[in-house]
């Protein structure tokens, strides 16, 4: 099972992310399906933060692993962008949840930057 916990602080604004682990469909077309989408979907925040919202974000890639955390002290246009970006992806996350939800779990953890 892939798990996404989404880091928001005091405010609700999202400060981050860690995707962990791996789909684990009972077929590979199932499994590389979910693993593809939420790949595509995590990278493309650490992505798009950099190049639309010239945003250098927290990030480490690894087997199975992905988390993206925002810098602090952003200023109010970089911080609207950058929320627009993470609640974009978010509603992908969820879509893939929703229809997966053996497959993917997303936990919405308020209260400020964690280790996820």
């Amino acid at each position: 099972m892939t798990k996404i916990t989404v880091q928001a602080g005091p405010d609700g604004r999202i400060l981050g992310f860690v995707a962990r682990g791996h789909a684990g469909g009972n077929r590979d077309t199932e499994y590389d399906m979910i693993c593809s989408a939420v790949s595509a979907l995590t990278q493309t925040a650490v992505n798009a933060l950099e190049a639309v919202a010239e945003i250098l974000p927290e990030a480490e890639v690894s087997d199975g692993y992905l988390s993206c955390f925002l810098p602090d002290h952003l200023g109010k246009e970089k911080e609207k962008t950058a929320e627009t970006i993470m609640r974009t992806i978010l509603v992908g996350l969820t879509n893939i949840e929703e229809s997966y939800p053996k497959h993917i779990r997303i936990e919405i953890r308020n209260g400020g930057k964690a280790n996820a």
